[in-house]
């Protein structure tokens, strides 16, 4: 009985799409829905650990499903392409004209695109094992050290953007304020604003433990004139 079942397995060949990436030949429609649907729950994984991991103030849910979708239309790509020179040197000639116009918010989103794309380049290349213990072991590694809070600060630093009059002396107007307040700071602008009637400086600081903003910010309000000042994280544009 089980030698009939192996003859029949054999001669039926269920693993012949998996097989033929070693044998070269080209994908069958089983394989093609093998590897798009691979892609895409891998895919959904690192969405998911994206989700899971991000810190910021602007989560966007469209490029989470952006990132979904590229790594799982990478897959369908490199299918195309695999094999067929012509094919792939007509892609990268259209693709060399398209350009993405969205700012990224973080560094880390810019690593999570090329995560996505790199997982369905690697299933697509029909190493579907090889993409399954990428996905786990990349995202094992992020997620640690994002729970741990590895290579973080040892404080916080901000951002500062103040703007004074020309009486104003802001080499010394500041100075006692930000020795009482900050570990350390630097100025890291100097602008001319307003047709020269206004001059806007940019710091770059690290307060002091147990610091509070608000008397900072009103020390630093009454020093310069109580003309604009705005303080954020050094993660966030001063835009």
């Amino acid at each position: 009985m089980i030698v009939d079942v192996i003859a029949t397995a054999n001669e039926v060949d269920i693993l012949a799409p998996i097989s033929n990436y070693f044998s070269g030949k080209a994908p069958t429609t089983i394989e093609i829905f093998f590897a798009m649907t691979e892609s895409f729950i891998l895919n959904i994984i690192i969405a998911w650990l994206y989700r899971k991991t991000y810190r910021g103030t602007s989560y966007s849910q469209d490029y989470v499903h952006t990132l979904i979708i590229i790594g799982t239309v990478t897959t369908a790509l490199i299918l195309v392409v695999s094999g067929n020179q012509a094919i792939a040197f007509g892609m990268f000639a259209a693709f060399s004209l398209i350009r993405f116009r969205r700012n990224l918010g973080q560094a880390r989103d810019l690593a999570f695109v090329f995560l996505a794309m790199s997982t369905g380049m690697v299933v697509g290349a029909r190493h579907y094992e090889m993409a399954i213990i990428i996905v786990i072991a990349v995202s094992c590694a992020i997620y640690f050290l994002s729970t741990k809070d590895a290579f973080a600060p040892k404080r916080a630093s901000h951002a500062l953007r103040l703007r004074v009059t020309n009486d104003i002396n802001y080499e010394t107007a500041f100075t006692q304020i930000l020795h009482d307040y900050t570990m350390d700071s630097e100025i890291l602008s100097i602008e001319s604003i307003q047709a020269g009637m206004m001059t806007e400086i940019r710091y770059g600081l690290v307060l002091k433990d147990k610091v509070i903003l608000a008397d900072f910010m009103e020390k630093m309000q009454i020093a310069n004139g109580n003309n604009r000042i705005v303080l954020t994280s050094r993660e966030h544009s001063l835009e």
